[in-house]
């Protein structure tokens, strides 16, 4: 099973790249659109500003590859964090920016209604999601791990996978055919991130 970890410069790709591994995968770092190619699932991952992604990812070449490998092609593609973030049509993190447009939606800031509700969000949270391949053998209000301080504003219901109880409650998981998305760490989330990942790489 050959995974893509694109390197755009947003991301310590060292614990996702173990944990890939951990899980079987062949796993290949890139920073190279045409290593797209060759790969069987691609990961999205990322850590920091929603502009500074897309400036990274047009700069280097990764929105044409990506639109031909996971829009055409339909290979499996999942964002972790900003890389989730990313599938959104638009994020206001820096300026109101396009995103990659795989899953309608804006991605906004969190507004904390209380002194208790701390921005960014981090730590350990529940999930509650929908049936769907990618959380097959969890159970429901599982923990995983974020870190975050926006949040993926979904146009259409269908595209939600699960949700998490913070700031009210905020869409934690979307997908949309072959693409899917998380907010959280996987890579962080010990051994239900690491079944979650597992999950992802028996996608075909």
């Amino acid at each position: 099973m050959s995974v893509a970890i694109i390197d755009y410069g947003m991301c310590n790709l060292g614990s996702v790249r173990r944990a890939f591994e951990e899980c079987g995968a062949d796993v290949k770092v890139i920073d190279q659109p045409r290593d797209l190619d060759s790969a069987d699932h691609i990961v999205l991952p990322g850590v920091g500003a929603f502009t500074k992604g897309m400036a990274n990812l047009h700069s280097q070449g990764w929105v044409e590859a990506l639109n031909q490998n996971a829009l055409k092609e339909r290979k499996p593609l999942l964002g972790i964090c900003l890389g989730m973030q990313l599938l959104a049509e638009i994020g206001l993190e820096g300026g109101e920016t396009k995103g990659l447009g795989f899953i309608p939606g804006r991605v906004e800031r969190f507004i904390s209604t209380s002194p208790e509700i701390r921005i960014p969000h981090v730590g350990w949270n529940e999930i509650h999601f929908e049936s769907s391949p990618l959380f097959k053998g969890l159970a429901p209000g599982t923990d995983f791990y974020f870190v975050h301080s926006y949040h993926f504003v979904i146009k259409n219901a269908a595209n939600k996978l699960s949700s998490t109880p913070y700031c009210g409650e905020f869409v934690s998981a979307v997908h949309n055919q072959n693409i899917y998305g998380v907010q959280f760490h996987p890579e962080k989330s010990q051994k239900p991130g690491f079944k979650l990942i597992q999950n992802f790489l028996s996608l075909c």
